[in-house]
């Protein structure tokens, strides 16, 4: 049986010899900014962590296999509006896995798939749980609870 994860080359090496490593969630690329900020954003949080001296690891569930590492074409293909892409959090992961879909990952999701593989810090463009409303302002986004913080709270990654 093949395994549901795949990490890229250049995470295994650094993981493997002891280099610092950031995972970095996709629903940002995904779901988060319009295209073609979705896909400068992500370039220029990669380049962050590199410039930091850190490796960067994009988590992504691509045709049912969660990538550590997604390339550039892998982060394109979640960045096309035309063939969307699902927005998986953690509970999320075995069922698209089981449907083969592509998914751009939440936070609850990278932090859950970081710290299976030994990545200990992520980064994000954002994390939900918190939702702020106006007065007077139905409150309609209140329901939408992110499993991000409780995810965070639960997992050996910062």
């Amino acid at each position: 049986m093949e395994t549901p994860i795949r990490i890229a080359d250049e995470v295994q090496h650094a993981l493997a010899t002891g280099r610092p490593v950031v995972a970095l969630e996709t629903s940002v690329v995904a779901q988060g900014l319009p295209p073609p900020h979705n896909l400068e954003g992500a370039r220029r949080c990669a380049a962050a962590v590199r410039k930091g001296g850190a490796v960067p690891a994009a988590v992504a569930v691509l045709q049912g296999t969660v990538v550590v590492g997604a390339s550039e074409a892998e982060l394109s293909r979640l960045a096309d509006p035309t063939v969307p892409a699902a927005k998986a959090g953690a509970r999320d992961l075995a069922p698209l896995l089981l449907a083969r879909g592509d998914a751009g990952a939440t936070v609850s999701a990278t932090v859950a798939v970081a710290a299976r593989v030994g990545i200990r810090v992520f980064a994000t463009g954002g994390i939900g749980g918190v939702h702020r409303m106006t007065p007077g302002e139905p409150p309609a986004g209140a329901a939408d609870v992110s499993a991000d913080l409780a995810e965070v709270s639960r997992r050996r990654c910062c």
